[in-house]
């Protein structure tokens, strides 16, 4: 039975769990979310009360939570990238990496969309503000980070990598990363020209319209 991905395609916890899928070439239904789809809802609310996705179906065996989902992957069905080193500490420095992605990056972005979704301008105001001091703060740290590193944990692209694709994605449409963070646009580019990740870029390339603070027109 092929493994089944419960997510939308411009989400960028499901575009997380899709580079995974796609760096190891792993074989899996997509089941979209949305209105042109409500054949999928009952199925993923029947397994995930909680309504958040991505969600996984692997045989009898649900898993939830982005993170969750690609060390579950590397576990059950693992393939030539191995996306957390197999050294204890190194595994360790790529959780924490995933974690800062999601949370002082991904985060901030989440606010600021949620901001603009309310159809106040006060609120929209507000969460930009907010994306603003948050994201210059990590970016600043990011920059250090990266200085001479190809991706975010060393040489080898991991799970930290495709949690920070989608994130500087769309936190750079949000507050744009500034020239003097030479390091952290380089390191954006390379994610953007990494196949599994460019893939997953332009199967949600139809949905940008629908970006609340307005996508700008590259990428």
């Amino acid at each position: 039975m092929p493994l089944a991905l419960y997510g939308h395609p411009f989400s960028s916890y499901t575009q997380k769990v899709l580079i995974a899928l796609y760096e190891n070439g792993i074989a899996f239904e997509f089941r979209t979310l949305g209105p042109d789809a409500p054949q999928h809802t009952a199925p993923w609310q029947q397994r995930w009360p909680l309504r958040k996705f991505p969600l996984l179906v692997d045989g009898d065996r649900t898993v939830v939570e982005s993170s969750i989902i690609i060390e579950h992957l590397q576990l059950a069905h693992p393939g030539p990238v191995r996306l957390l080193p197999a050294e204890p500490m190194a595994a360790l420095e790529v959780r924490f990496l995933d974690r800062f992605f999601d949370l002082h990056v991904m985060s901030p972005v989440q606010c600021a969309v949620a901001g603009a979704l309310t159809g106040r301008a006060d609120r929209k105001e507000e969460g930009l503000a907010d994306a603003v001091s948050k994201l210059e703060v990590a970016y600043a740290w990011l920059e250090g980070q990266l200085a001479e590193r190809t991706w975010a944990a060393g040489p080898d692209f991991t799970m930290a990598d495709c949690a920070a694709a989608p994130a500087l994605f769309y936190a750079d449409w949000t507050v744009p990363i500034a020239e003097h963070y030479p390091a952290l646009r380089a390191y954006r580019a390379r994610l953007l020209a990494r196949p599994s990740f460019a893939r997953a870029v332009d199967e949600a390339r139809w949905f940008r319209p629908y970006f609340p603070l307005g996508a700008p027109d590259r990428d």
